[in-house]
Formats: C-alpha cells, sequence, structure tokens
C-alpha cells in the first residue's frame, strides 16, 4: 500500500517568511521587554498626586507587554528561528527612551511611560506596514497588539493634567 503524499504550500509561497517575520518582530520583542521592565520601574518609584491609579494601572500596562512580547517571541520560535531577549540584547536594540533614575512625582512618570508606549507603538505599526507582504498571521498578532498598547496610553494618559 503506497502512502499518500500531503503537501502543504508555503504560506504565501514565500520560503524566506521565518526570516521575514523575524525581521519586523524581533524589534517588537525587545521593545515590549523593555517597555515591562521600565513599566515596572515606573510602578516601584512614582510618587505624589495620582499615585494610586498610576501605581496601579504599570501593573497592566507590564502584564500587557510581558503577554505581548511572550505571544511575538513565540511566533517566532514557531516559525523555526530563535529570538534574542536577553537583557544585554534588549538594552542595546529597544527604541524605548531612558526613564529617570529615582522617585519620580506622578505627572514626570506619566509622561516618561507614556513615551515609552509611543516608541513602542512606532515599532509595532512599523511590523503591521512589513508584514503586510510577508505574513498576514504574524501581522494580525501584532496589530492585537497595538489595539491593547493604544488603549494602555489613553488611560495612561488620562492622569495626566495638562
Amino acid at each position: 500500500m503506497a502512502t499518500k503524499q500531503i503537501t502543504v504550500p508555503a504560506a504565501q509561497g514565500d520560503l524566506h517568511r521565518p526570516t521575514g517575520v523575524a525581521q519586523y518582530l524581533s524589534p517588537v520583542v525587545h521593545d515590549l521587554v523593555a517597555l515591562a521592565v521600565n513599566g515596572k520601574q515606573a510602578h516601584w518609584h512614582v510618587r505624589g498626586e495620582n499615585f494610586m491609579g498610576v501605581h496601579e494601572f504599570l501593573d497592566e500596562v507590564v502584564a500587557h507587554a510581558q503577554d505581548g512580547a511572550d505571544t511575538v517571541a513565540e511566533r517566532i520560535v514557531a516559525l523555526g528561528l530563535p529570538v534574542d531577549a536577553r537583557i544585554g540584547t534588549v538594552a542595546a536594540r529597544t527604541s524605548t527612551p531612558e526613564l529617570s533614575d529615582g522617585f519620580q512625582q506622578s505627572d514626570v512618570t506619566v509622561r516618561e511611560v507614556v513615551a515609552q508606549l509611543d516608541a513602542t507603538l512606532e515599532t509595532v505599526y512599523a511590523a503591521v506596514k512589513g508584514l503586510d507582504d510577508v505574513d498576514l498571521v504574524s501581522q494580525d498578532l501584532v496589530i492585537s497588539i497595538a489595539q491593547q498598547l493604544d488603549k494602555d496610553r489613553w488611560f495612561l494618559f488620562s492622569h495626566y493634567a495638562e
């Protein structure tokens, strides 16, 4: 009895898809890991007006960043490539700005974490655009992350008194 040969077409017909996906998703991983670490740093050091609201919401930002980083990293690995999210690599490659050192008033914390979110969103939206011709499944993942980060930015920015 002959075995039936099953052919599975390469997604979008491109054998270089994993490399293309990693090209766009690796910077997203780096920025999300940095956002999670920096969000926790900000969480520990926020002071002043709106303390409790900002302090507690930063934990949500951190959780969303960690979940997003895990989802994106697992997508890269599922396509057969490794992910380098070691802290030294993340520090060298992230686009997120550095936070101020030590305790900060809540308005400074909010402004700085919004800048973290803005930098991460820029990277995420670049991935959305770049993945349009590479891999729609990966693009869908980063669209979902963009939606959550946009919402987190809005919630956090609402604490900022202009």
